[in-house]
């Protein structure tokens, strides 16, 4: 069976049966059929929402850096994504590889390879996550053996959190008689 088929069926059952809740779904789809999908650095955002909104769906811009990229492109918070013009994702855009921020925005400071401040966004984020949770482990630092151990790494307090994945490890809590 077609889609259109199925669809064809859900009407008729609904005329049959008097149910008018088969119209609520079709007014959602209508309301969406509008919306654009902006791509920005690989990401697409939708058209609807604003702009200091849309950005934070970028991974790697927070809501301060996503405040200090529209005051410094001079493009207004409250305007959507679709209304953007191409020199305005172009200025967000370039900004975003480039960003003139102060250093605490910054997501990458005294980076260890470099040791220079970066701000690093996207895949390329989870990338360097994973090189710098692979170097602690290797060079088998405090913090490489917690992950190894899959184990909180900051310190936090294990005695009654962090317990998922814990029925192959044997911990157990309270244990209650099988009738």
């Amino acid at each position: 069976m077609s889609k259109e088929d199925n669809e064809k069926k859900l009407e008729k059952l609904d005329k049959d049966r008097g149910d008018k809740s088969s119209a609520k779904p079709k007014a959602k789809e209508e309301q969406y059929d509008d919306v654009k999908l902006v791509r920005i650095l690989g990401k697409d955002i939708r058209g609807d929402k604003k702009t200091y909104v849309g950005l934070t769906r970028i991974k790697g811009i927070s809501w301060a850096l996503s405040n200090a990229i529209c005051k410094k492109s001079g493009v207004s918070h409250d305007k959507k994504i679709q209304d953007l013009t191409p020199e305005e994702l172009k200025k967000i855009e370039s900004f975003i590889q480039s960003p003139d921020v102060p250093k605490f925005l910054k997501n990458r400071r005294n980076d260890f390879d470099s040791g220079e401040d970066k701000h690093v966004y996207g895949a390329d984020l989870d990338l360097r996550k994973d090189f710098d949770i692979k170097r602690l482990k290797k060079i088998k630092s405090y913090k490489g053996a917690r992950h190894t151990a899959g184990q909180p790494v900051r310190g936090q307090r294990t005695k009654s959190h962090f317990r998922r994945d814990k029925k192959r490890s044997g911990a157990v809590g309270v244990r209650t008689k099988k009738k």
